[in-house]
């Protein structure tokens, strides 16, 4: 086998691979274990292990017995606290001792659960999202006819009136109908299939940027954490941006309607996720958009369907914009995930970077995407 194909095949691996020395130092570490532990391997070659996790329940002399003993080891749904975030992974993991000529060397193999779990919970949000948007589908059906009907027996009524002061009553019947097929046309989120072409993200932000900016003026400080390295995402950008606006303004409210709010921010950050499954599909590369503000947080009983129409942790919130988000990411394969507590709450948008094929429209009112007469994008 060439090294070219077995780096090939090390680099594809959904399971984190380090190489240790005789002195427990990292000689060799993959891309599944750089998004595991959150730090590049240029961070981490010649580091001590020990620098990089421990487990917690664990005996770091168990490893230089495997070494000197050259007796393998597998730890089972054992948990590792990650050093560099004090954060705990969930794994399985296997120690395999090396003996190559003139030195020792140790193999470990690391299967997080934390993400079999995670896909899990993201199979029951698509599924649930699907199932959501096929009963609205109904509903509005139901409710657009009639609808129809009722505005165009006022506005019958209004043509046979001869007192012009009863047309305020006519009006209000015509301008509730409206009102009201414009939030089943909302809720129904965006209608026609994306307009695919190679966009850059950055752009997309910076956009995003511009139109907060020049809403909340300096109430709020928006942070850009951007990874130049990000090739071209194949999406419809408008449509993102309406995605990226939604959760950038919820964020904004959610911090501008918490009394006592210190130091408000919103963070945008970009990366890039090698291996990484959605749902049941597993994309070679995918970008993750991430959103953090370090406002009150969100209830953990809401964050269990805090993607459904209807649904708003904020009194002033309509429950529509994160829903419309979330049916925007699933046209483009992606998915939107949250992660809250008091001060930080991160919302990461997930969408494949690779061409996207067979999408299909959701069959609704096409959603209300951000104005191009916005000022241009900052350089970044």
């Amino acid at each position: 086998m060439t090294n070219e194909l077995s780096k090939m095949l090390l680099d594809n691996l959904t399971t984190a691979i380090l190489l240790l020395d005789e002195k427990l130092k990292i000689l060799y570490i993959n891309p599944a274990a750089e998004h595991l532990f959150a730090t590049s391997s240029s961070h981490l070659l010649q580091s001590y292990v020990g620098n990089l996790f421990y487990e917690e329940k664990g005996d770091e002399n168990e490893l230089v017995q495997s070494l000197e003993n050259q007796h393998p080891f597998t730890r089972r749904e054992t948990t590792l606290i990650l050093a560099h975030s004090a954060q705990t992974a969930i794994v399985d993991y296997t120690i395999t001792p090396l003996l190559t000529p003139g030195e020792r060397k140790l193999l470990m193999e690391i299967r997080p659960l934390d993400r079999l779990l995670k896909i899990s919970r993201e199979d029951n949000i698509i599924s649930a999202n699907k199932a959501t948007r096929a009963l609205i589908r109904g509903v509005a059906h139901e409710v657009k006819n009639p609808l129809g009907g009722i505005r165009g027996a006022a506005q019958l009524l209004a043509r046979e009136l001869d007192d012009k002061n009863l047309h305020e009553y006519t009006d209000v019947i015509i301008g509730e109908s409206d009102r009201l097929r414009n939030l089943v046309d909302k809720m129904l989120g965006p209608r026609k299939l994306p307009d695919i072409k190679e966009t850059n993200v950055h752009q997309l932000l910076e956009r995003v940027r511009s139109i907060v900016t020049a809403e909340s003026g300096d109430t709020v400080t928006l942070i850009r954490d951007y990874d130049p390295s990000l090739p071209e995402l194949w999406a419809d950008g408008d449509q993102l941006i309406q995605a990226f606006l939604n959760v950038v303004r919820n964020a904004r409210q959610s911090l501008s309607e918490n009394p006592g709010q210190q130091n408000p921010k919103i963070t945008l950050r970009t990366r890039a996720l090698r291996q990484f499954t959605i749902g049941n599909k597993r994309h070679r590369l995918t970008c993750v958009v991430e959103i953090e503000d370090n406002g009150p947080g969100i209830n953990e009983e809401l964050q269990e369907t805090l993607f459904f129409p209807m649904v708003s942790g904020r009194a002033s919130g309509t429950g529509l914009g994160l829903s419309i988000a979330q049916s925007i990411l699933h046209q483009h394969h992606g998915l939107i995930e949250c992660n809250s507590e008091p001060g930080k709450t991160i919302f990461r948008l997930l969408v494949p970077l690779e061409k996207i094929s067979g999408t299909e429209p959701c069959n609704s009112a096409t959603t209300n995407t951000a104005s191009t007469t916005t000022a241009p994008p900052q350089e970044h």
